[in-house]
C-alpha cells in the first residue's frame, strides 16, 4: 500500500521526495522510469505542482533525470575521481568498472600553435591527433581529443589504441607517464558532441585539460569532456597553498590534497 502524504509541519512535496528516493533505489533502480506525473498524482492524492517539486529536488540530487518526451527515469550513480594521475582505463578499472574505447580518428597533424608550443614541437614538427569516445559498463563517459609528438612515438597509428596509453607509451616506448597539470572548466554539451556522448542538448559536461609529460618531456596534451550526469570530482582542501606560478592569477588555480600528496595545479604521482 502506498506512504500517505499527509498535512503535517513537513511540506508534502518534501515527503513525496523521499517516497521517489526510497522507490528509485528499492526498486526501479538505474535507467528505469518513475511513474508520470498523473499517476503519482493519483496514487498519493497531491497536486501536479507538489509532484513537480519532488521531482526536481531528485533531478537537482543527481537521483533522477529527465529524457525529453520520454520521461523521468533514475539515473546511473555518478563516477567519483579523486584527482590523480592515471588513465581512463586505471581510474575505471579501479572503480570496479569495465572501460572500453571507441577510436574516431588518429592522424598526424601539425597541431594548433598552443598545443604545439606545449609539446614543444618547433617550427615544424607534427604529432598525432587521437580522437576517442571512452566508455564505462558501455556507457559514454567522455570524449577525448588528445596530441602526442610524433618524434617519441613513433608508428603509433600502428600500434592498439583502445586501451590505456599510458600503459602503452609505458611498455611499447619506454615512456612512463609522471607528471601533470591539469585544468578543469565547465561546458554544456551542443549538436555532435552531445551526440557522440548519447547525451540530451546541454547536459553539463566537465572538462580536463591535461598537460602530460614523462622525465619532464612533455608527451600528452589532451582535452576530456566528462559527462556531468554520470561523472564527478572529489578534492579535499588544505589551508596553505603552494606558490603560484609566475604570472599566474590566485583566482584561476586550484589547490588540493589527493590521497596520498598535496598537490596544485601540478599533480605529481606515479600512476597506480
Amino acid at each position: 500500500m502506498p506512504r500517505r502524504i499527509d498535512d503535517g509541519p513537513r511540506p508534502k512535496h518534501a515527503q513525496l521526495s523521499d517516497v521517489l528516493a526510497e522507490l528509485a533505489v528499492r526498486e526501479l533502480g538505474p535507467d528505469v522510469a518513475i511513474p508520470s506525473e498523473r499517476e503519482l498524482m493519483t496514487t498519493y492524492d497531491v497536486s501536479r505542482a507538489t509532484v513537480r517539486k519532488a521531482i526536481d529536488n531528485l533531478v537537482a540530487g543527481g537521483l533522477l533525470h529527465r529524457i525529453q518526451g520520454k520521461g523521468t527515469f533514475v539515473a546511473r550513480p555518478r563516477v567519483e575521481s579523486r584527482l590523480h594521475l592515471a588513465s581512463f582505463s586505471q581510474d575505471m578499472l579501479r572503480r570496479g568498472l569495465t572501460p572500453s574505447t571507441r577510436l574516431l580518428r588518429v592522424d598526424e597533424e601539425r597541431p594548433p600553435a598552443q598545443v604545439a608550443t606545449t609539446l614543444h614541437l618547433g617550427a615544424r614538427g607534427t604529432a598525432w591527433r587521437i580522437d576517442r569516445i571512452r566508455l564505462a559498463d558501455g556507457q559514454p563517459m567522455a570524449l577525448e581529443q588528445g596530441w602526442y609528438p610524433t618524434s617519441l612515438l613513433p608508428g603509433l597509428d600502428a600500434e592498439d589504441l583502445s586501451g590505456s596509453l599510458y600503459t602503452l607509451f609505458d611498455v611499447r616506448y619506454g615512456l612512463a607517464i609522471d607528471a601533470a597539470e591539469q585544468t578543469l572548466w565547465g561546458e554544456a554539451a551542443e549538436g555532435a558532441m552531445a551526440r557522440r556522448l548519447e547525451a540530451p542538448v546541454h547536459t553539463p559536461l566537465l572538462v580536463f585539460r591535461r598537460v602530460s609529460s614523462a622525465a619532464g618531456r612533455p608527451l600528452e596534451h589532451v582535452v576530456s569532456r566528462y559527462r556531468g550526469d554520470r561523472y564527478q570530482v572529489h578534492m579535499t582542501l588544505g589551508a596553505t597553498p603552494p606558490p603560484a606560478s609566475p604570472g599566474t592569477s590566485p583566482t584561476t588555480t586550484t589547490h588540493h590534497r589527493t590521497t596520498s600528496s598535496t598537490t596544485s595545479s601540478t599533480t605529481r604521482r606515479e600512476p597506480s
